[in-house]
C-alpha cells in the first residue's frame, strides 16, 4: 500500500512539467493512488491494473517513465519492463514491491537492463524523488 501524506509540505519537492508516465500495479487502489498523486504533481499519468493490457498500449503513449510493481498474476513487472524497454528504449522504469529484492533484478541486469527498485510501502514523497531522479 501506498503511504499518504501532505506533500505540499516538500519544500524539495519539484513538479511533473508534464512527463509522461505510467503506472502499473494488479491492485486497483494502489494503480489509482499513484496515478492520483502524480497527477497533482503534474505529471502526465495513465494507470493500468492489467499489465497485459499495458504492454499493448504503453508503447502509443511513449512515457519517459513507467512505475510498476513487480509481482503481477499475467506478467512480471520485470518481465513487462524488458519487453517495454525493446518498445519504448528512451523509457526509464521505476519497479516497486513489498518483497522483491535487488538480487531479483540481477538477470535483467546481466542482459543489460538497468532498472531501479522501491519497496513498498512507499512514501509518495519518496516516490516522487525516485521519479526526479530517473529523470535527472
Amino acid at each position: 500500500m501506498i503511504a499518504s501524506a501532505d506533500l505540499d509540505g516538500d519544500k524539495e519537492e519539484a513538479t511533473g512539467r508534464s512527463l509522461r508516465v505510467v503506472v502499473i500495479d494488479d491492485e486497483p487502489v494502489i494503480a489509482h493512488t499513484l496515478g492520483m498523486i502524480l497527477r497533482e504533481k503534474g505529471y502526465d499519468t495513465v494507470s493500468y491494473t492489467n499489465p497485459l493490457t499495458a504492454l499493448k498500449m504503453v508503447p502509443d503513449y511513449q512515457p519517459h517513465i513507467v512505475v510498476t510493481d513487480v509481482t503481477m498474476p499475467q506478467l512480471s513487472g520485470i518481465e513487462l519492463a524488458m519487453r517495454l524497454n525493446k518498445l519504448c528504449p528512451e523509457c526509464r522504469f521505476l519497479l516497486f514491491s513489498g518483497s522483491a529484492q535487488p538480487s531479483d533484478l540481477l538477470d535483467a541486469s546481466q542482459r543489460g537492463y538497468n532498472f531501479r527498485l522501491l519497496r513498498k510501502p512507499a512514501h509518495p514523497i519518496e516516490l516522487l524523488r525516485e521519479l526526479r531522479a530517473l529523470h535527472a
